[in-house]
């Protein structure tokens, strides 16, 4: 027997238990005693260089100094010298210390009217190199000039399909651009990254990600080329947590994507039970986001009377891609914002029931930010699961200064219908969205909850009417996503041969008060009976 834990108390969404034992990373049994205490703080350069000095340091580490906007000056010496005893360990050291690390973009779009910004502002900073920085909603970019002209934007260009530039009034671009099809015409410009720039990152994402508690995941934007790093890092063992690839469809490139699309399912697939892969779903955006005002809505926008979003697909191509990905044993992910959206995604979801034999498809449509009335109880005759965002289940800036003035509030204040949701047995579960916001499940958890901001405003809660209890979003986050991903047999709740994936908090969050979940401390985290934290 690898391990046994008493006193948890523990939670199997049926009952508490004193204790529970694992061995060759399944549970095996309840009840049983001892006891186990696990704490990893994370180092900094000097502890590198002592465990790569011990012997303990078993793998190869590039060391990146993060500079930041307050303390970087402060700190250039300090780099120098972290810089030079790494390289006094000599060529047996497994250590390099090269790089500074500069994080940059996802800025605040709510932070100017309208949220256009201008290539003339980045211009005063940087004007001869492109600089491309990404809202935080990741829809949208903000560019400076020569950004603009190197992807040779003009008057004369016209927005593509499902995307737009703002434009000056002369026609000009001003620098901002919103959604795929739009930032493409930027983006296809800036240096291709190489396969062991994604592993990396993949390595490092891996290892927040546990550091949070979260043992599973899923990347839902998979575009050419970003599989095959995913699978690199998984041979490697970079990839840490059971990962499953969205391959995303667009209008005007899916048909020729199906031959490759299968390509990558198969290859997938062939890595074998001891991947921590999955490659089984297609991703569909269809439209973009309120803030931007590109999520498709029914009724205009109050700003924009002239304007109802976006909706990136047609219908009819929308229905030929579900139909023949369906045909093909793929399940559909379809992000779907705006209420117009989300009437497209179900109707698309189902005429393509209508037309295919039945099967075990668990449609998802994603956001479901904004639900018309009668498109709620859709979910759940239709199979399809809502998979919300717990963390965007308050009034935040982007609501109030960009969202809300944009819709009005009779729809700003209808938006995350979740106790709706629960009421029509539609089936849920939670993601986090992240890059566009933090990946850390305690932090979100009790937001459906208590539904205000850190500082607790509204004092009585934003659309309290749809808050859940923190048990339903605990549900929502872990059999939930499991059920999302065929995978409630194997993980999801702690149960005899599931597997054991679990993690240790300070206190319990089913009775703590809602506000205070985001601060609980995690103790330890366990990858299939391992403790990796």
């Amino acid at each position: 027997m690898d391990l046994i834990m008493k006193h948890a108390p523990e939670r199997t969404l049926e009952d508490d238990v004193a204790a529970i034992a694992w061995s060759s990373q399944r549970y095996l049994e309840s009840g049983v005693t001892a006891s186990v205490d696990a704490w990893v703080r994370e180092g900094m350069a000097e502890a590198y260089m002592a465990a790569d000095k011990s012997g303990a340091l078993k793998i190869d580490m590039d060391l990146y100094l993060l500079a930041q906007p307050d303390s970087w000056r402060d700190n250039v010496e300090y780099f120098g010298q972290i810089r030079e005893q790494v390289k006094a360990l000599g060529p047996k050291s497994k250590l390099a210390c090269k790089t500074i690390k500069i994080i940059g973009g996802a800025y605040e779009a709510a932070a100017v009217n309208g949220g256009d910004f201008l290539a003339t502002w980045l211009d005063e900073v940087v004007s001869d190199r492109p600089v491309v920085l990404q809202a935080v909603d990741h829809h949208t970019i903000w560019v400076n000039s020569k950004a603009i002209e190197i992807a040779g934007i003009t008057a004369a260009t016209v927005d593509p399909d499902g995307g737009t530039i703002a434009r000056n009034p002369d026609g000009s671009a001003r620098g901002t651009l919103r959604e795929p099809s739009a930032m493409d015409l930027i983006m296809k410009h800036a240096p291709e990254r190489t396969l062991e720039d994604d592993v990396a990152a993949i390595a490092w994402s891996s290892d927040r990600y546990l550091e949070s508690g979260v043992t599973a995941s899923v990347d839902a934007w998979v575009r050419e080329g970003m599989a095959e790093a995913y699978m690199a890092a998984d041979k490697s063992g970079a990839l840490k947590i059971d990962m499953d690839l969205y391959l995303l469809a667009q209008p005007d490139t899916w048909r020729d994507n199906v031959e490759y699309f299968g390509q990558i399912r198969e290859q997938v697939k062939a890595l074998g039970s001891k991947s921590k892969l999955a490659c089984k779903t297609i991703k569909i955006i269809g439209d973009g986001a309120l803030s931007a005002g590109t999520a498709a809505l029914l009724s205009p926008y109050l700003d924009d009377p002239s304007s109802s979003g976006l909706l990136i697909w047609n219908d009819d191509e929308i229905l030929d891609a579900a139909v023949l990905f369906d045909s093909q044993g793929y399940q559909l992910h379809m992000h779907a914002i705006g209420d117009a959206a989300v009437r497209q995604a179900l109707d698309t979801i189902e005429k393509m029931v209508a037309v295919n034999p039945k099967w075990d498809r668990r449609p998802v449509i994603t956001h479901a930010q904004l639900i018309d009335q009668a498109d709620l109880a859709r979910f759940a005759s239709l199979g399809v699961i809502a998979n919300f965002q717990p963390l965007w289940t308050y009034l935040d800036p982007m609501n109030k200064e960009l969202i809300a003035p944009r819709i009005g509030d009779e729809r700003n204040n209808r938006q995350y219908q979740l106790r709706s949701m629960v009421q029509s047995g539609a089936r849920i579960s939670y993601g986090s969205d992240w890059p566009v916001t933090s990946y850390l499940p305690l932090l979100a958890l009790a937001v459906p909850t208590h539904r205000q901001s850190p500082d607790k405003w509204p004092a009585e809660g934003w659309s309290k009417h749809e808050a859940i209890t923190v048990e339903e979003s605990l549900s929502f986050y872990t059999a939930g996503v499991a059920y999302q991903g065929f995978n409630e047999k194997r993980f999801g709740e702690i149960a005899v041969g599931m597997q054991a994936d679990l993690m240790i908090l300070e206190q319990n969050p089913l009775v703590a008060e809602p506000h205070d979940v985001a601060s609980i401390k995690i103790r330890a985290v366990y990858k299939s009976g391992v403790a990796v934290i």
